[in-house]
């Protein structure tokens, strides 16, 4: 997997250790998540766009993850939301979203996260989802298997989409354009035992890998907002794809992840609809 970043002719792929990045990727995360409950219920708010938000929490905690990342691993890519992208061609890359939520932070509801994920040679290695105002902290490294807050996950074992509840998000653009989700949205009411909407990419994949989702889909998404939790995802057990059921890759613009085993009745549903395919 390359996802356009072509490591340039010539260079070999050198040695990671895994451990050492994810113990950079859980201390940032940390130190984002204390700015974040600092100013949590009285952040300063900017808009983006008509429905797209920032607040002074999102900028400081990107700038401390990125501080600790720099200090670490000067020669690293970084792909943060509010920086955009640094260094992409070398062969480890950070995606961070400072608060996957912020909307949810705003408003001061606590269904937010820190999301960082690490790719290494085209592979996602490390990812961590962290929401300071729970406490909850769902991490996984590849191969090790996916944990919240060192107990292990497990994908749900639900065989029907009828039985299953599944989660769902939309795009900033969802006044603005017609194939917004909501082709999709109405066909999952009819098709799953139940829907919800949390406000938040990552969390809805740690739920996921946590069994209490039994399968996630979104239309239009960002790398950092899903790069974290589609490894813990598969670490947990569960299959992560593009909504039409190729092999996942983090600039896909799409994802499908599940407990694998309502997958392709989820895939079924989706190709009913065209928002996003």
């Amino acid at each position: 997997m390359t996802d356009g970043h072509e490591r340039p002719e010539g260079m070999s792929a050198s040695p990671v250790d895994v451990d050492a990045l994810f113990t950079v990727a859980d201390r940032a995360a940390d130190a984002a998540g204390v700015i974040l409950m600092e100013h949590f219920g009285r952040a300063l708010i900017e808009f983006k766009g008509a429905v797209d938000l920032v607040t002074n929490a999102d900028k400081e905690s990107e700038a401390e993850i990125i501080r600790q990342v720099r200090a670490a691993y000067p020669e690293h890519g970084i792909v943060a939301e509010e920086s955009g992208e640094q260094a992409t061609r070398h062969d480890v890359r950070w995606y961070i979203d400072p608060i996957d939520g912020t909307t949810n932070y705003a408003h001061g509801f606590p269904l937010f996260a820190v999301s960082i994920g690490v790719e290494a040679h085209g592979r996602m290695v490390v990812g961590i989802v962290y929401n300071p105002a729970t406490g909850e902290k769902f991490t996984a490294i590849r191969g090790r298997g996916a944990q919240l807050n060192g107990s292990p996950l497990k994908v749900s074992k639900v065989k029907e989409l009828d039985y299953s509840l599944v989660v769902t998000g939309f795009p900033y653009t969802v006044r603005d354009k017609r194939l917004n989700n909501m082709d999709h949205f109405e066909n999952f009411i009819y098709a799953a035992q139940a829907l919800r909407r949390l406000g938040s990419a990552a969390l809805d994949l740690a739920y996921v890998a946590r069994g209490a989702f039994d399968g996630y889909w979104e239309a239009e998404i960002n790398p950092w907002d899903i790069a974290a939790g589609w490894l813990i995802v598969e670490e947990a057990g569960g299959r992560v794809t593009d909504m039409r059921g190729r092999p996942y890759e983090v600039g896909a613009g799409n994802i499908l992840a599940t407990n694998g085993l309502v997958h392709d009745e989820m895939l079924a549903v989706l190709a009913r609809g065209k928002s996003g395919l």
